[in-house]
C-alpha cells in the first residue's frame, strides 16, 4: 500500500502514527470527497437552499456540527455551479474541515480581524457571515491573479466591511494590531490528494516550515495582548503543525487555548502532540487538516 505515496511521506508518517492509523490514513488519501457547501447567511438561510436543492432533485445531507454546512450526495461541482443561489452568492463550495477555522476564531461585532492569507476567500466570507458583516476585516494575498479572485468572491457574497490587501503578510507593519487573527498558512497540502501530485516533495515541505514560522511570528507580533487567533494547515505532519507551535509560542509568552469538543462532535481526528488542538484524518468526508487557538497573555 505503501508504494502508491511518496516514500518519504510513508516514513514520516510511520514516524508519527502507528501503522494502523497510517493505513487508514493512505485509505483516506484515495476517497474522494463529495461536494460541500456552505450556506451564505448575508444573502440567504438554510431553510431557502434546503428548499432549492429539492427542487432540483439534489440529496444532501447535514453535518452534525455545522448547521450551515450541507453534504451534496448525488451531484459534482459543475452541477452546483449552474444553480441560480451559487451564480448569486447564496451559497459557496468549501471542503468541511475549511469550514472550521472561522468558526473557532468566533468573530464578533466590531473586531477588528485579520485574514492573512486570504485567497480565494472562503474564510474571509464566513467569518463576515459569522459577524453578520459586524466585524472589520482585512484580507491579505500577495499574488495578483489570487487577489482578483479574493476581491471577486467577497464582491459575490456580499461581504461589504472587508479591506482587502495586496500586501504578503508576512511583510505587514509591526504597527498594526488586530483583536483576532485568522492564519490558515501555506502548507504542503500532506493532509490532502495533493500528495499525488509531482509538486509534492520534501522540498516543498521544507519552504512551507520556513512561511509558517515568519507568518505565526508575524501575527504573534500583531495581535493585542490577551486576544485569540487561529492557526491552521491543510497538513497533518507534525512538522508543520505542532513542532511550529512548540518552537514559537514560548518567545511570544502565548498559550494553547484548547478547543471545545462539542465544536467537533463527529469529526475523525489523529493524535495531537499538544493537548487541546485538533488534527484530523483524511476520510471520505475530510481532508487533512490542522487547527489549534492561541491566546496572547
Amino acid at each position: 500500500m505503501q508504494e502508491q505515496i511518496p516514500n518519504f511521506l510513508y516514513k514520516l508518517l510511520l514516524k508519527q502514527y502507528s501503522k494502523d492509523i497510517v493505513d487508514k490514513i493512505i485509505e483516506g488519501y484515495k476517497k474522494e470527497n463529495p461536494v460541500t457547501i456552505r450556506v451564505n447567511t448575508l444573502k440567504s438561510n438554510v431553510e431557502e437552499v434546503k428548499t432549492i436543492l429539492s427542487k432540483e432533485n439534489i440529496i444532501y445531507k447535514k453535518v452534525e456540527w455545522y448547521k450551515n454546512a450541507l453534504i451534496i450526495e448525488n451531484v459534482k461541482e459543475d452541477n452546483i455551479r449552474n444553480l441560480s443561489i451559487y451564480k448569486e452568492g447564496k451559497i459557496y463550495m468549501q471542503s468541511l474541515s475549511s469550514m472550521l477555522p472561522a468558526i473557532l476564531l468566533e468573530p464578533r461585532k466590531n473586531e477588528n480581524i485579520l485574514d492573512m492569507t486570504a485567497a480565494p476567500g472562503g474564510k474571509t466570507t464566513q467569518i463576515a457571515a459569522l459577524s453578520n458583516n459586524e466585524s472589520l476585516i482585512t484580507a491579505c494575498e500577495k499574488n495578483k491573479i489570487r487577489y482578483d479572485r479574493l476581491k471577486y468572491n467577497i464582491e459575490k457574497q456580499g461581504a461589504t466591511r472587508v479591506n482587502i490587501m495586496r500586501e504578503d503578510a508576512r511583510m505587514l507593519s509591526d504597527y498594526f494590531s488586530f483583536d483576532k487573527i485568522l492564519l490558515d498558512a501555506p502548507c504542503s497540502g500532506s493532509g490532502t490528494s495533493n500528495i499525488f501530485k509531482k509538486e509534492f516533495s520534501e522540498e516543498l515541505i521544507k519552504r512551507s516550515i520556513k512561511t509558517q514560522e515568519v507568518l505565526l511570528k508575524k501575527a504573534l507580533t500583531i495581535l493585542k495582548k490577551g486576544q485569540i487567533m487561529v492557526y491552521s494547515t491543510c497538513s497533518i505532519l507534525k512538522e508543520e503543525n505542532e513542532n511550529i507551535l512548540n518552537k514559537t509560542l514560548a518567545n511570544f509568552n502565548a498559550q494553547i487555548i484548547p478547543i471545545d469538543k462539542k465544536t467537533i462532535v463527529g469529526i475523525p481526528l489523529l493524535n495531537s502532540t499538544i493537548e487541546g488542538t485538533i488534527t484530523i484524518r483524511p476520510t471520505d468526508l475530510y481532508e487533512g487538516f490542522f487547527a489549534c487557538k492561541i491566546k496572547k497573555k
